[in-house]
């Protein structure tokens, strides 16, 4: 992964209080995380920083699209996406990021990157399947698809009259009681 400079807060110049940040996020973020999901992304990001005396409070809002194949047709579309992510940040003895929602930092730092955190959290905004909003109501014409309903089974239609005698012979029992 690329140090992505852009994404370093520096929170020690900082006043006590709020402090907002937006950034533009293309493909380019994702490529330097070897991400290749998508085709293309436009995400604008949104993130807010609440400085406090002994911690602070980061919030980071995202709402865009990413272009994707859909995973029935393979033809790219525009799927949008949005995500929010809430951290607190503490400072401690030693770095430590285990909890998903608090972040110890050590007390000498004076900036935090936060690239990994919107990585993640963009990257877990996409549905694990992804599908063309034009497969779901019907007006994607596609030579997939046309292909897919040729090979789809046919029903075999049967009389739903017809019983198995035996099963016929096992209800009586159950109603000769």
């Amino acid at each position: 992964m690329m140090e992505l400079k852009e994404f370093f807060i520096p929170f020690s110049g900082l006043k006590l209080g709020k402090h907002t940040f937006e950034y533009k996020i293309d493909n380019t973020f994702f490529e330097s995380f070897e991400y290749q999901e998508f085709n293309d992304a436009a995400i604008g990001l949104i993130t807010i920083l609440d400085k406090m005396n002994n911690m602070m409070e980061l919030e980071l809002e995202a709402e865009g699209t990413v272009n994707v194949d859909c995973d029935l047709t393979g033809e790219p579309f525009d799927l949008p996406i949005a995500s929010q992510l809430n951290l607190v940040i503490k400072f401690g003895e030693e770095y430590n990021n285990e909890n998903d929602e608090i972040l110890i930092i050590p007390h000498g730092e004076y900036r935090i990157n936060i690239a990994q955190y919107v990585y993640e959290m963009l990257a877990l905004a996409v549905p694990p399947k992804r599908v063309h909003p034009g497969v779901m109501d019907g007006s994607l014409k596609s030579e997939i698809l046309d292909k897919l309903e040729e090979l789809q089974p046919k029903e075999i239609k049967e009389e739903s009259d017809k019983t198995d005698p035996r099963w016929d012979d096992l209800k009586k029992l159950l109603t000769d009681k």
